[in-house]
């Protein structure tokens, strides 16, 4: 059995739910099949357990090291991008002119998940390349897709996203990375950029030829000074070194690494505060300034920029998700070997008598189910927005329209709510082990420091429920609230439709769940006091997410139940009653948790808004 992540499940999720085969009538896809889709999974799956986890560990003990002139990262990690690289894996989604493969999302996302739950650490080098190239695709110009793009798919150059700096931290809107134009050039317009970027990922290493940065910063206005907020943030390429018209590199851009940040972990990412346009380390006597090209329009720079954060806050999700997918299965995997105890019952204290395996313990069941019902219901969540990507794409007009909408409303969710349970699945995964759980000698504590970042990576949970209940929620007058529920309501009346009490039983209660939490929002805008409305977003966050994931196990209760009349070996039958016991466990323990939280968003409380700090 894999402990990184179960085909099986990845199978039940892609071809029985999804039925991601169907995506081939799309003209993009069409010379793919289920053969092709296998067979890129099948080398994701060997690359990620030979190359990538192997050194996780390894990774997480000899962080990267700064002596002041280099970064010295472990050997091994190379290695596996080098055949990440050569595997083609970097330009897997794109298209066959800049040497794609034109894989669909979700296949390409199911493929990368291996290598998130493989070696979390190493994987984030390619995968922010594979979102800063994407973005470049979208809004930059040929030159600059023709000069950073396509070396960064051949895996020559890595990317990195530059957004906060020290004294801003989220708040975007306070950057001061200054950019002062110098000209045109053959990849556009030309800026001296100056400022510091603090919680870098990737943002220096000896492992490409170059790393190209796309950095926000603000073009002063007419009277030379910063526009205040976020108007004036404009994006930029800034390359660590220059490129020349031939495609070598040239001098050393203005971009000095100040210090490494030292995390609890990702430690095998190296995490960087970068100076731009401070010194002339690596030019003495030149112009000081980094220089940086713009992409897209002038001040429109976090327009452009969310494409790349709206991608990696999906990818963040993925990423919690595979955290959480591979602790649980090493937890399985332990409480199916470890014996200890003796059951409750007749002869059960009798200390002559033989231990039993920790799985036969009902607390250990419980705490595995509830891993079980996290991390499947999240992966089955992100893949499912990967397939809105590859749907919208392809659709027009008000089907186009639809689709991106539910994946608006869905974005926060599909990268809070594994970030919060699924780091709990790491957090029961621990204690499955016992004693061992938290000794450096088991994976399992490492998963949970890992995981413990993605709370907070790419916008924090509260910065994800401003963002879905105070603008996701009533964005053109509720349009993708409608849509979402008009979803789960399908779902629902197919659930309602089988003879299967159970179906009915889940349906009814999530029916409930979905008016209430329509009532609830309309309770929270009526108050007509936006501090009020959004005080307790982040509960209002954590409700609507187990709404969904509710959902989500509802259409793979729907699939299992169907499936397992039909299914002839024993394997199967299992596998599909552990299905709907996992759903049966988040309809009886989990949604319930529903109920409360919206109580107390619908009583308007001010308690947090209303404490003093000098009551602290």
């Amino acid at each position: 059995m894999s402990l990184i992540l179960s085909r099986r499940d990845l199978n039940f999720v892609l071809y029985e739910w999804l039925k991601v085969e169907g995506l081939t009538r799309i003209p993009r896809y069409a010379d793919h099949s289920r053969e092709t889709f296998d067979a890129a999974l099948d080398t994701c799956e060997k690359i990620a357990a030979d190359l990538f986890a192997p050194h996780n560990k390894k990774n997480d003990q000899h962080e990267p090291h700064f002596d002041g002139e280099t970064v010295s990262i472990i050997p091994e990690v190379k290695t596996a991008l080098k055949a990440f690289c050569e595997a083609g894996l970097m330009a897997a989604g794109q298209d066959y002119e800049i040497g794609g493969m034109q894989l669909p999302v979700v296949v390409e996302k199911a493929g990368f998940a291996y290598f998130k739950g493989a070696n979390v650490g190493t994987s984030s080098y390619p995968f922010l390349t594979i979102g800063n190239a994407n973005l470049l695709l979208a809004h930059g110009t040929p030159a600059q897709v023709e000069t950073f793009v396509k070396p960064e798919m051949e895996g020559r150059f890595f990317g990195t996203m530059c957004l906060s700096e020290p004294q801003a931290g989220s708040s975007l809107s306070d950057i001061t990375t200054r950019a002062d134009y110098e000209g045109e050039s053959p990849l556009g317009q030309q800026y001296r950029l100056r400022g510091n970027k603090m919680w870098i990922s990737a943002g220096e290493h000896e492992l490409s030829d170059n790393i190209v940065h796309l950095v926000l910063a603000k073009i002063p206005g007419p009277d030379g000074k910063l526009i205040p907020g976020v108007k004036g943030i404009s994006l930029f390429i800034v390359p660590k070194y220059l490129v020349n018209a031939d495609g070598s590199l040239g001098e050393h851009n203005d971009v000095v690494l100040a210090g490494l940040n030292h995390k609890m972990g990702y430690r095998g990412t190296t995490n960087c505060l970068l100076n731009f346009g401070e010194g002339m380390k690596y030019r003495p006597g030149g112009k000081a300034g980094a220089i940086g090209y713009l992409v897209g329009e002038a001040h429109k720079g976090l327009a452009c920029m969310f494409h790349m954060m709206n991608e990696a806050r999906i990818g963040v999700g993925l990423g919690a998700v595979m955290l959480g997918y591979t602790g649980y299965l090493h937890s399985v995997d332990y409480a199916r070997n470890r014996p200890q105890g003796r059951p409750i019952g007749p002869g059960g204290k009798d200390p002559a008598s033989p231990q039993v395996r920790l799985v036969e313990h009902a607390d250990i069941r419980r705490m595995l189910l509830a891993q079980k019902s996290y991390v499947e219901g999240g992966l089955a969540l992100n893949l499912y927005c990967a397939q809105l990507v590859d749907q919208e794409r392809a659709a027009e007009g008000a089907e186009h329209e639809r689709l991106a909408l539910l994946l608006d409303i869905l974005t926060p969710i599909a990268k809070s709510w594994p970030s919060q349970w699924c780091l709990e699945a790491n957090n029961l995964a621990i204690q499955v082990h016992g004693g061992y759980g938290y000794t450096r000698e088991y994976n399992v504590e490492q998963f949970y420091r890992d995981n413990r970042l993605n709370p907070i990576h790419e916008g924090t949970h509260g910065i994800q429920g401003l963002d879905l209940l105070g603008r996701k929620v009533v964005m053109k007058d509720g349009a993708a609230f409608k849509v979402l529920g008009e979803e789960i309501q399908a779902t629902i009346g197919r659930a309602l439709a089988s003879a299967d009490a159970a179906l009915g039983s889940h349906a009814k209660a999530l029916g409930a769940a979905v008016k209430r939490l329509a009532q609830v929002t309309q309770a929270l805008w009526a108050a007509g006091d936006a501090k009020v409305t959004l005080a307790n977003a982040s509960v209002y966050l954590e409700a609507f997410g187990h709404v969904v994931l509710s959902w989500t196990w509802l259409e793979q209760e729907l699939v299992a139940q169907a499936a397992l009349a039909g299914a002839r070996s024993q394997e199967d039958q299992d596998f599909y009653r552990g299905k709907l016991a996992a759903a049966a466990y988040f309809f009886r323990w989990e949604l319930p948790k529903v109920g409360p939280q919206l109580d107390l968003l619908a009583s308007l409380d001010r308690t947090t808004l209303d404490m003093q700090d000098a009551w602290f």
